[in-house]
């Protein structure tokens, strides 16, 4: 049961890092002033997501880093692609670097969720296989 429980969070963590892909997807859009009132609609969808997909996450495992804050302030100050597009470049470069580093704290931690499952997955087939003796 419990392997279940890792599939699933496991799925949810590798959808919810493709939502930060596109988040930085958006920055590219701000940065290069080429987006449509589309992609805005989409860009405010994308950001309901993440933050959505960040309570469920913080509800089904112990997260200190990254912060449910420093996400929230993240995802605050890119209020849309238009007021992205006009911060100055360093202010840009600043977004993006956060960007970078929830994502990499967010990798790590489908890794260490990955290697419980491998763990998890070991027991169950020698488990099997012993009782399996018995």
């Amino acid at each position: 049961m419990a392997n279940q429980k890792i599939d699933k969070l496991i799925l949810q963590m590798e959808n919810y890092l493709e939502c930060w892909k596109q988040f930085e997807h958006y920055l590219n859009l701000a940065r290069s002033k080429k987006f449509s009132p589309e992609d805005e609609s989409q860009f405010l969808e994308l950001k309901s997501i993440l933050t959505q997909g960040l309570e469920m996450i913080m509800s089904s495992i112990d997260v200190s880093y990254p912060s449910r804050e420093e996400i929230h302030a993240l995802i605050s100050s890119a209020a849309s692609i238009r007021l992205v597009s006009e911060l100055g470049e360093s202010n840009l470069r600043n977004m993006e670097n956060q960007w970078h580093k929830i994502f990499i704290a967010w990798q790590s931690i489908l890794g260490q969720l990955k290697v419980q499952q491998r763990e998890a997955g070991s027991k169950s087939f020698w488990d099997f296989l012993f009782k399996r003796k018995s």
